[in-house]
Formats: C-alpha cells, sequence, structure tokens
C-alpha cells in the first residue's frame, strides 16, 4: 500500500515524502519489534541493552559506554539495567579497583533468552523480505548516508 493512502495525505515533494515514510516505516517496524519481544518479557529497548552486553561479555560494561551503543539515545538506561537486574538478565557489580565505577554485564539467563530469541530471527526477519537482499544493501547504503549529512 502507499504510504499517502496509510497516512491519507499528500506530499508536496518527495523530501517531505522521504522524511514522513521513514518517520512512519520506523514506528512500524518498532510495533513489529515490540510485540516480538513482548512473549520474553522484554522492550526493544532492554533487548538492546542485552544485544549490547553480550557483544562485550564476558567483559563487563560501563552504563555510559552502553548508552552511547543504543538505538534509542533517549533511553533511560539506568532504569532499563535496572528492571533487567531485577529479571536476573543482568548483573551490576562495583568495579574493585575504582569504587565509584559500576560494571553492568549479561548473565547466564540473559545469554539464554537472546539464545532464545536468536532461533527465532531468521522467521522474524521474513517481514523484510518484501525487499531483496540487494535492495536491502542500497537502502542501507541511502540510509546510511542520509545520516552522514548533518541537518542545519
Amino acid at each position: 500500500m502507499s504510504l499517502e493512502h496509510d497516512v491519507k495525505q499528500e506530499f508536496t515533494n518527495e523530501y517531505q515524502k522521504a522524511l514522513v515514510n521513514i518517520l512512519f516505516t520506523g514506528s512500524w517496524l518498532n510495533q513489529k519489534n515490540s510485540g516480538h519481544l513482548k512473549k520474553y518479557n522484554l522492550t526493544p529497548e532492554q533487548f538492546n541493552v542485552l544485544r549490547i552486553l553480550r557483544g562485550s561479555h564476558p567483559d563487563p560494561m560501563r552504563l555510559t559506554d552502553i548508552s552511547d551503543r543504543m538505538i534509542e539515545k533517549n533511553s533511560n538506561c539506568t532504569r532499563l539495567v535496572e528492571k533487567l537486574r531485577v529479571k536476573k538478565l543482568v548483573k551490576r557489580e562495583i568495579n574493585p579497583s575504582n569504587r565509584r565505577q559500576v560494571e553492568i554485564s549479561i548473565t547466564q539467563p540473559g545469554l539464554k533468552v537472546l539464545s532464545e530469541i536468536d532461533r527465532e530471527y531468521d522467521q522474524w526477519l521474513t517481514m523484510l523480505h518484501g525487499i531483496s537482499e540487494v535492495e536491502a544493501r542500497e537502502l542501507n547504503r541511502l540510509l546510511d548516508k542520509l545520516r552522514d549529512k548533518p541537518i542545519r
């Protein structure tokens, strides 16, 4: 279906349409992602924290380093980590050599839930199969190019 149909709006130029299309599609993908992660009792932001920590595993990370890698930069990383700690998916420990520094690492239950999600990941990604791998590569290139240009 066309964007004009979905948002019930006409656009004055292709740049305006592209901006709305990116925002609309990002929201659509986020809703799909949220629905997929719901059965694991995770939000997309919590999932992102777990993936970041798995990438550094077995080395722990500081909160600021996790925040820097977050997809959604406005996320409250402290709150996200605390919710994951309560679920026993991450642990927080004081750095013995610098007691002001807190180190966060993923636990075995955290790695297990990511492993479960990974097993379904290819099936979940079929929603993107409306475009070819070549088209996906071009889309990635265009989106990277868009972010490389500073906004005035």
